[in-house]
């Protein structure tokens, strides 16, 4: 007796074919529509997007480990106490951004809205991103997390909200969903990743394909004039000084809020027609 022949696998179950290259736009389209439907489902309009570095540690993993550094009395742990010093001062922003975040969501929760407005959105991974979630989670409201699937230094942090945490492999259509919802953006200190979408949205701004109205906050204006010379780019030709006030330096969590809360009220808090 004949044996029945195996039915096919449907083309959305075969998992060779949805790994493989001819599969690409379907897995980039992935990353569109399952955030889509998660957002709409759960209400939210849009957010306010944490940037920063996934190396800078909280005051008080901070602190221990100046502690474990000055136990070393050999030259390397003279050079691991000079580097858990530099940490330490750092950390000021990692309590900055939870501080931010804290006081950003409360706000919003304040609002009479059935629509949840203004969600903090961050990385998802450790160091500011954390201090962003985990500065929403304190003011016990929601909290966005867009992961990226790479080598080294990123999970998702224990304060992202779990039906609002996502994992991408694409770089750009994570980034697309920074920008997409985002009514404001707070770029802290940080390295390549910082710098790569902080200039993106800066650049999507200065060439008008961002046109709503979408502030920009650089935060810890020493570390950024060390690191970027701006005017140098003035004077070189590269941009124009109106360049400049695409965003705005901030070195306070009170300064940060007020900008940020006057320009959502101005633009968005009344106006439910400029979601996108």
């Amino acid at each position: 007796m004949k044996s029945a022949k195996k039915t096919p696998d449907k083309a959305y179950n075969n998992l060779e074919f949805l790994n493989s290259t001819d599969a690409r736009t379907i897995r980039i389209l992935s990353e569109f529509y399952e955030p889509q439907s998660r957002f709409e489902k759960n209400k939210i309009r849009d957010t306010v997007v944490f940037f920063g570095s996934a190396r800078i540690l909280s005051r008080k993993d901070a602190l221990k480990r100046v502690s474990e550094a000055k136990k070393e009395k050999t030259p390397a742990g003279r050079k691991n106490l000079e580097t858990a010093l530099k940490q330490l001062d750092m950390s000021q922003y990692y309590e900055d951004a939870v501080e931010l975040s804290k006081r950003l969501t409360k706000w919003s929760m304040s609002l009479p809205l059935e629509e949840k407005r203004f969600i903090v959105c961050s990385g998802g991974g450790p160091g500011i991103m954390e201090a962003a979630n985990k500065g929403a989670y304190l003011a016990k409201g929601h909290s966005i997390g867009l992961n990226i699937s790479i080598p080294f230094e990123q999970f998702v942090n224990k304060y992202v909200d779990p039906k609002l945490a996502f994992e991408f492999h694409y770089f750009f259509m994570r980034k697309f969903w920074f920008a997409f919802l985002a009514k404001a953006l707070v770029a802290f200190p940080g390295g390549f990743g910082t710098l790569d979408e902080m200039m993106e949205v800066i650049t999507l701004i200065q060439t008008g394909k961002l046109s709503k109205p979408l502030k920009v906050i650089v935060y810890g204006e020493k570390f950024w004039r060390e690191v970027m010379n701006f005017d140098a780019l003035i004077d070189h030709g590269m941009i124009n000084r109106e360049d400049l006030k695409i965003f705005s330096f901030c070195n306070t969590v009170d300064e940060a809020f007020e900008i940020i809360t006057t320009h959502f009220k101005k633009h968005y808090a009344n106006n439910h027609n400029s979601y996108k």
